[in-house]
């Protein structure tokens, strides 16, 4: 089993204070998994139809992240250049379904989408609130849901895990981790490898200091996740657990965000 780390979107936020405010710089970290049964993706970051017709992502989300938009940054196109076959994609497990996240299902259409049962329900059904965050034409194509609870094991101190592909106990191994709170049904993704877990900790943080004890992530960084959280409260006590978590088995766990370029840089 082989794993490979893509950036599926570069985003220069505007405003940044030239870092101090903001990171200059984020990413779309996505991971690529390689099994003997296909390929496994966990995010999609932008698809190809998003870089055609990048005016349906929505002026206010564009102005605010400045995504580049480079149709080589797509998931479908680094598939290609990394000598795989777009069509071999079984299975996406996704931490959740905002825009940044979910553009390249459409991309992968046979596969199946695992997702929190939660999620798919706000995304399907968003309240007021919620609606600017999603963008149903990224699924109009009719993804094959795979739908999980929140009942499930304990996994390094984190509770409710669920076994999404993948014999248990064994390399190629992958969990959905509930830690809600940036959306209704947000979730971490854990893969087993080799050499360890990687965990993708979707947005439950978007800077590498909230791993640690105190956190010290910009100003900026910090309210826009305040004001972005579908329920704030729950996404500081997820966020708290994860870094007890990190403490606690750093040795045994690789824990990175969606949107830290630090991190992804340091596993490419």
């Amino acid at each position: 089993m082989r794993v490979h780390h893509l950036n599926a979107a570069t985003m220069r936020p505007a405003g940044t204070l030239g870092g101090r405010l903001s990171p200059s710089e984020m990413v779309a970290h996505t991971l690529v998994v390689e099994r003997p049964e296909g390929l496994l993706l966990v995010d999609t970051g932008f698809g190809r139809d998003d870089v055609a017709a990048p005016k349906r992502l929505g002026q206010p989300f564009r102005a605010m992240v400045r995504p580049a938009l480079d149709p080589a940054e797509t998931v479908h196109a680094q598939l290609i250049g990394l000598g795989l076959d777009p069509a071999d994609v079984t299975d996406i497990a996704l931490t959740h379904l905002d825009l940044d996240h979910a553009g390249g299902l459409s991309d992968f259409p046979t596969a199946r989408v695992h997702v929190h049962e939660a999620e798919l329900a706000a995304a399907t059904a968003p309240t007021l609130r919620e609606k600017a965050r999603y963008l149903s034409v990224q699924w109009a194509h009719g993804p094959r849901w795979v739908t999980h609870t929140t009942a499930g094991e304990s996994w390094m101190g984190l509770s409710a895990v669920r076994a999404l592909t993948g014999a248990v106990g064994s390399e190629g191994e992958v969990l959905l981790v509930p830690l809600h709170g940036h959306t209704r049904g947000h979730c971490g993704v854990a893969v087993r490898t080799a050499s360890g877990w990687l965990l993708h900790a979707g947005d439950s943080y978007f800077h590498t200091s909230e791993k640690q004890t105190p956190p010290e992530p910009p100003v900026g960084l910090r309210v826009y996740q305040r004001i972005l959280a579908a329920d704030d409260r729950l996404r500081r006590d997820n966020q708290e657990r994860l870094r007890e978590m990190y403490a606690a088995h750093a040795g045994e766990v690789t824990v990175f965000s969606a949107h830290d370029a630090s991190e992804y840089a340091a596993l490419t």
